[in-house]
């Protein structure tokens, strides 16, 4: 298969996040590079500053061999490489580039890169793959562990991450909730499975919430089968990521250390609104904390109400979507996506003076607290993922309050105009309405002074570069 020397292109994973995250990448670039002919190496920096995220060292995951074959240090630089996008890309495509382009080869990061590839040959499998990496030995004696358990019957893994988009700065970012099931949802999803014969095994990040569900459901941990015989959360990891992978089939969101565990097993990974959909789910969200919203942990409880109003959003009113949003801001007060679809919420009714006061009273305290720009809740309105801008669906809105008069609504859409669409002259008309109605008004004053070009027609290439990133949403 191989059609280039050892002097031939890299095909390179290089993702700094997560353990899965990595992994998964690794198992893409691998799976590319061993089908291909192409060397394969990847990146490895421990982490252990992150609140929500661990990785150790390499030589604690892998082998020295696979490091010595494989690792391209700690960090790479990207200058040198193409990068793999989702577009489509072929064989030929790729040696045609090689042989013309003095360049180290490819990143290889994209988690769903392999569904781009076209023309043949035939991918190697990526279950295979991952069954070839070189692991330490301690990570492959906790595997061997999960091989050894003795289930107690027909088993479906139900994984349950939370983290940073339940408890970290992901829960303002409504784009990332579908990588997470909701715990609220576990109870309906576990009697489900229970109809079908399957026990559920419940693996997870929360042990209080895992403890309180496992005596609800009477579903199977980690720990009784073993985990807690772990005292090295990486040996945990592995050895839960094994067992998920014997298990029948996989429900999660889209998390990928689930979609580790499917590979690792060559199991199905499937969604729980395969066993109901996503307004039903939501409902039985709603009527699991109607009755036990004080069992979970308040911000398990708070996003529980923002999947169900997530699901429900196109379908409610908006006074329903506020006694959701509503209850949601009362468990997670330091959410301020909270207020702001309130506020939209309210501007869809045309009750605009009822927005408006959210707005202000919002807005007034976090400047209060702290005039730096922009405000907090203003990074939240205009947040930009590689979905797209987290609050799109309500911009109008806010932009319809502005033109009724109301200044705080026009403070906001002057930011939406400025960070997200790149208008400067639009949005300094749109704060001028501000400072009409208040014109003493300090917050006002302090956004006008914020809004200004990134760059100028003399600036240089550099300032045009950074000009050209921020209009992508990437800040630097």
């Amino acid at each position: 298969m191989a059609l280039h020397d050892s002097q031939s292109k890299l095909i390179a994973a290089t993702r700094e996040d997560g353990l899965g995250g990595r992994l998964l990448a690794m198992v893409n670039a691998k799976a590319l590079a061993d089908t291909l002919g192409y060397r394969f190496g990847f990146a490895w920096k421990p982490i252990h500053d992150d609140k929500f995220h661990s990785v150790e060292k390499v030589d604690k995951i892998f082998s020295a061999d696979f490091i010595e074959k494989h690792w391209l240090g700690e960090t790479v630089e990207s200058l040198g490489f193409d990068v793999l996008g989702e577009v489509a890309f072929s064989r030929a495509s790729l040696d045609a580039a090689a042989a013309r382009r003095r360049f180290r080869g490819w990143i290889c990061n994209e988690f769903e890169i392999l569904d781009h590839f076209h023309g043949g040959p035939q991918l190697v499998q990526r279950s295979e793959t991952l069954r070839g990496f070189g692991f330490s030995k301690t990570v492959n004696q906790a595997l061997d562990a999960a091989d050894r358990c003795l289930f107690p019957g027909p088993i479906a893994a139900l994984h349950l991450r939370s983290g940073d988009i339940v408890r970290g700065k992901y829960r303002f970012m409504l784009h990332f909730s579908d990588k997470v099931v909701a715990s609220t949802l576990v109870k309906a999803v576990a009697s489900e499975l229970s109809s079908k014969g399957l026990t559920t095994l419940l693996i997870g990040q929360d042990r209080e919430t895992l403890e309180y569900l496992r005596s609800e459901t009477g579903a199977l941990l980690g720990d009784d089968l073993g985990s807690a015989e772990f005292a090295d959360e990486t040996l945990k990891a592995f050895f839960e990521m094994r067992l998920m992978a014997r298990c029948q089939k996989i429900y999660a969101g889209g998390s990928v250390y689930a979609s580790v565990a499917s590979t690792m097993g060559d199991v199905g990974l499937v969604h729980p609104k395969t066993l109901f959909d996503g307004s039903r789910a939501a409902e039985m969200i709603l009527a699991e904390l109607s009755r036990h919203q004080g069992d979970y942990h308040p911000l398990e409880a708070a996003f529980g109400y923002q999947t169900a109003f997530l699901d429900l959003e196109d379908q409610i009113n908006p006074a329903r979507a506020r006694d959701i949003l509503e209850k949601a801001h009362a468990l997670d007060p330091h959410n301020d996506v909270y207020p702001l679809k309130i506020a939209a919420a309210f501007f869809r009714e045309r009750d605009y003076r009822s927005g408006e006061a959210v707005l202000k009273a919002l807005m007034t305290r976090q400047f209060e607290a702290s005039p730096a720009m922009p405000l907090r809740a203003i990074g939240v309105l205009v947040c930009r993922t590689w979905r797209g801008d987290v609050m799109s669906k309500d911009f109008e809105s806010f932009f319809a309050a502005a033109a009724e008069g109301h200044p705080y609504a026009a403070a906001c859409s002057a930011h939406i105009l400025h960070a997200t669409f790149g208008k400067v002259k639009p949005a300094l008309r749109m704060i001028a309405k501000s400072l009409e109605a208040e014109p003493a008004n300090a917050l006002f004053k302090r956004i006008k002074r914020h809004i200004r070009p990134l760059t100028t027609p003399q600036s240089g290439p550099l300032a045009k570069a950074r000009l050209r990133l921020w209009k992508a949403g990437i800040r630097i």
